[in-house]
């Protein structure tokens, strides 16, 4: 994908309506601190559009960005992790729900998970949140360039296991210092996304 066009077009927070687009929409879930908004600017290929914070739970909203007028990135509100009141998590849980749920445009959901440990239970609630509402997520798993190349193998095997992950689920590693597995993740959207566009 050659980037051409990058805007910050849609903020959604927990009392606003759900926008109508009409492009198709990927989005993107993780805990607060997997690397989210660091995977989400070489997407774009862009230094510091998504903001990339060291205190967990920056984004708060639903973040619409749209690529080349052709595809919006969809950046959910991290979970987990956030130093929030219990209150504010459930706003952030009930506003993800609401989205995956309403979104009439949402094509395709990639769910963040640290290659370096397993799963946490957040992550697979998540998961299975996601597949209750449809959709079978592709996985990325971050922070690729913390482990040698048989480590990640090794870990990449126990995320299968942990989340149950049928052999045509893809999971792609990724390293948001190298953008080792930028161009995968973008095959993907081409794939189940922009190319099924245009047949339609």
């Amino acid at each position: 994908m050659v980037i051409r066009k990058v805007d910050l077009e849609i903020v959604c927070g927990v009392t606003s309506s759900m926008p109508e687009t009409k492009l198709p929409e990927v989005a993107f879930a993780g805990k607060s601190n997997v690397g989210k908004s660091s995977l989400i600017n070489g997407l774009m290929n862009r230094k510091a559009y998504a903001k990339v914070s060291q205190k967990p739970g920056k984004t708060q909203t639903i973040n619409y960005y749209n690529i080349n007028d052709e595809v919006y990135i969809v950046d959910l509100p991290g979970y987990g992790f956030a130093n929030v009141s219990p209150a504010v998590k459930a706003s952030w849980g009930k506003m993800i729900e609401r989205y995956l749920r309403l979104s009439p445009q949402l094509r395709m959901i990639f769910l963040l998970v640290d290659i370096r440990h397993e799963p946490s239970a957040n992550d697979v609630q998540m998961y299975n949140w996601i597949v209750d509402n449809g959709f079978y997520p592709a996985i990325i798993a971050t922070k690729l360039d913390k482990l040698s190349r048989s480590q990640a193998k090794a870990s990449i095997a126990r995320i299968r296991k942990k989340l149950q992950l049928g052999e045509e689920t893809p999971v792609v590693a990724y390293s948001a210092l190298t953008k080792a597995g930028r161009d995968d993740v973008w095959s993907l959207i081409e794939q189940y996304v922009l190319a099924a566009e245009e047949e339609s």
